[in-house]
C-alpha cells in the first residue's frame, strides 16, 4: 500500500475513536441534530476503518503465514494462506482507495437531463430525439423511473429540446459526465446521395435540487406567462392556456412545460426546472472560480466541448476526454451506457487518487 494511503487511513482509525466518544457524551445525545451529524460521519469513518483493520489483519496474517514456510510440514498450507491473502490485500486496497475518495454529495440525487438540437437542422433534432431515447432505455435497464418535463417537438420527428426528470439509485452520479456537446456523424434518411452529414447536440445534467438546501425564488424575480400548448399531446391541448413559461429576470434562465393536463401542473414542473437550472449555473460559476473539477481526464463538462462522436458508418462511439472508442454504437443507442458511464467514473477516481496523493 502507497504511504500517502496509509497515512489517510490512520486518521480514519483515529477520528472513528474520537466519534465513539462523542457518541457517549451526554450533551451530544441531547442534541439531536448534532447526534443525527456525528452517527452519519460515524457510520462513514467506520465503513473506512474497518476495512483498514481487516487489511492490517490481512496483513499480519501473512506474515505469519511467511514464518511457516521453513516448515516442510506446513510449507503447502502456508504458500496456499500467502497467495490467498495477497489477492485479498489488493481487493481490501482498491476498496480502500473508492471509499477514500471525495464524495459529491449531489451523486445520489435525482437528475434533470437537458438535450437540445444544435448544428445540423433537422437531423440534429433527430439525433435529439435518439439521445433522448437512448437515457430513457438505459434508465429502464437499471430500474429508475423517467419523467418528460418538457419537451419541444420537431415537425419531422425528434425534438428541439427536451427535458428529461431520471429517478432512482445514483442517478446524477452516473450521468453528469454527459454534459456537453455530443456529435454524430451518419446519412441522414433524407439525404438521397449517401453523403454523410455531421450534426450535434448538447446535453446538460444538473441534480434536483435538495428541498432543504434548494434556492429560494422571490416571486419578484419571476415573469410567468401562460400560453396555449403546440404538438400532440390528446384532446386536451390546444384546448386552453395551459402551457407555463417562467423568467427568471435576474439571470435571464427560462423554463417552459406544456405537457401537463393543467397550468397548475405545468407551472409546478416549469418551476422545478427552473430552480434547477439556476442551482446548476451557481455550481458551474463556483467550479470556474476554483478551477478543479473536471480538468484534465474528464474535461471541463461545459456544454460548448465536444465530448463524445457517434459514428454511424464505422459503428463507433468515441469519447474525446478519455480517448475511448467502442464499435457497438446501435447497442449504445438502444441504451446499453454502462461501460461508458463506467470508464468516465473510473478515470474521474484516477483523477481524485491522484489528487488526493499531490495534497497529502
Amino acid at each position: 500500500m502507497q504511504p500517502f494511503l496509509r497515512t489517510q487511513l490512520e486518521r480514519y482509525a483515529q477520528r472513528l475513536e474520537e466519534l465513539d466518544f462523542l457518541l457517549s457524551r451526554e450533551d451530544i445525545m441531547g442534541d439531536m441534530q448534532q447526534y443525527r451529524r456525528i452517527s452519519r460521519e460515524h457510520a462513514d469513518v467506520t465503513a473506512v476503518a474497518g476495512r483498514y483493520q481487516r487489511y492490517l489483519q490481512t496483513e499480519a496474517d501473512i506474515a505469519a503465514a511467511r514464518e511457516m514456510l521453513d516448515d516442510p510440514d506446513m510449507a503447502d498450507m502456508a504458500q496456499e494462506e500467502i497467495t490467498e491473502g495477497e489477492a485479498a490485500l489488493l481487493r481490501l486496497e482498491d476498496e480502500l482507495q473508492r471509499l477514500l475518495l471525495p464524495k459529491d454529495p449531489d451523486d445520489e440525487r435525482p437528475a434533470y437531463v437537458e438535450i437540445r438540437a444544435g448544428t445540423g437542422g433537422d437531423e440534429s433534432a433527430l439525433f435529439a430525439g435518439d439521445l433522448a431515447r437512448m437515457y430513457t432505455r438505459y434508465a429502464a435497464n437499471v430500474g429508475w423511473k423517467v419523467e418528460v418535463m418538457s419537451a419541444s417537438e420537431s415537425e419531422i420527428g425528434g425534438y428541439k429540446e427536451i427535458v428529461l426528470r431520471i429517478e432512482g439509485e445514483n442517478v446524477y452520479g452516473a450521468l453528469k459526465f454527459e454534459s456537453g456537446g455530443h456529435r454524430v456523424q451518419r446519412v441522414p434518411a433524407t439525404e438521397t446521395q449517401g453523403r454523410i452529414h455531421t450534426s450535434a447536440c448538447t446535453v446538460a445534467v444538473m441534480p434536483e435540487p435538495d428541498e432543504q438546501q434548494a434556492i429560494t425564488l422571490n416571486p419578484a424575480d419571476l415573469r410567468i406567462d401562460t400560453f396555449r400548448a403546440s404538438g400532440a399531446g390528446g384532446q386536451h391541448i390546444n384546448k386552453t392556456d395551459s402551457a407555463v413559461r417562467v423568467v427568471h429576470i435576474p439571470t435571464g434562465i427560462v423554463a417552459e412545460c406544456q405537457d401537463g393536463r393543467s397550468q397548475h401542473s405545468n407551472k409546478a414542473k416549469a418551476l422545478q426546472v427552473l430552480q434547477a437550472r439556476i442551482q446548476e449555473k451557481e455550481r458551474k460559476e463556483r467550479e470556474a472560480k476554483e478551477a478543479a473539477l473536471r480538468k484534465g481526464l474528464i474535461g471541463s463538462g461545459d456544454r460548448s466541448d465536444r465530448i463524445r462522436t457517434y459514428n454511424f458508418p464505422q459503428g463507433r462511439l468515441t469519447d474525446h476526454r478519455i480517448n475511448l472508442t467502442l464499435y457497438k454504437l446501435l447497442n449504445i443507442m438502444e441504451g446499453d451506457l454502462g461501460d461508458v458511464i463506467q470508464a468516465l467514473q473510473q478515470a474521474r477516481e484516477a483523477e481524485l487518487l491522484a489528487e488526493l496523493e499531490v495534497n497529502t
